[in-house]
């Protein structure tokens, strides 16, 4: 009897203690079906940006659900970088862009924080209700250092909402790994579809790049064209303008009327 209840105690005690214990797991994204993945953010456009200069990330983000969404979270951040001129990959190096997000209707901006993403509170999107873009009351900064290196960075995106209390999540490419993305698109039967179920996401969105390149118009180029085009307009003078006149005062003839032709001047016959 003894042994019994000792057994339940002990029982008891994992069950309390446990749950406790397991890592948390965060709900299930509640699916979205493949059509719609396409309309929720759209025309996305970055500049290209030099170092020592800033821009503004636009996009249009909508609500392709006919469903009121809440608690929306647009995310932007960097994640890879290809190095110019070459075609390296690597590592984000410390002097990258920064992005900045911003909240409310007229967002203030600190100094640049360090590389990392940028997320945008929108709030809530209703069906019928003009779309949410940028730039517009809450725009996406990009600000490049003065010692950013010349490449190409990689933005990957992610959208988090809640409708009718369930939380959705779509996110891009750069935010799973090969083997996750080929686990993917490996489907029995299907080789070009995209489970979003086993990235587990509710759908999957584009992403983007920022280019950062000095001035490829340097002032020895402008140099030479200017220089080109000053030759250019002298040579078209020199060809035009009428050919110097005789100091002497005499005139040229005037020009002949007709040319000679193989014929003669004359002909009797037609066969002549």
């Amino acid at each position: 009897m003894r042994n019994r209840r000792a057994v339940l105690a002990l029982l008891l005690l994992l069950a309390l203690v446990l749950p406790s214990a397991l890592p948390l797991t965060r709900a299930t994204p509640a699916p979205i079906p493949v059509g719609e993945w396409g309309q929720f953010l759209t025309g996305i456009e970055v500049p290209t940006l030099t170092p020592a200069s800033t821009g503004v990330v636009a996009f249009t983000l909508g609500d392709p659900l006919g469903v009121p969404m809440s608690s929306v979270v647009l995310t932007l951040g960097l994640y890879a970088f290809n190095a110019w001129p070459g075609n390296a990959t690597g590592p984000i190096p410390s002097q990258a862009p920064r992005l900045l997000g911003g909240e409310g209707s007229s967002p203030t901006y600190g100094p640049p924080p360090p590389p990392g993403p940028a997320s945008i509170l929108v709030g809530n999107l209703t069906p019928g209700s003009p779309a949410f873009s940028s730039p517009g009351s809450i725009p996406v900064l990009v600000s490049v250092p003065s010692g950013a290196p010349q490449g190409t960075y990689a933005i990957r995106i992610s959208l988090t909402f809640v409708v009718g209390g369930k939380p959705y999540l779509l996110e891009s490419r750069g935010f799973f790994t090969p083997a996750e993305w080929e686990n993917a698109t490996a489907a029995p039967g299907t080789p070009s579809s995209l489970n979003a179920t086993r990235l587990g996401v509710s759908g999957v969105l584009p992403e983007t790049a920022l280019l950062v390149r000095s001035n490829p118009f340097p002032v020895a180029l402008a140099v030479v064209l200017a220089g080109a085009l000053v030759l250019a307009g002298v040579g078209g003078y020199w060809a035009v303008r009428r050919g110097p006149r005789s100091r002497s005062g005499a005139k040229a003839g005037p020009p002949p009327s007709h040319a000679e032709t193989a014929l003669g001047k004359r002909r009797s016959n037609d066969g002549d």
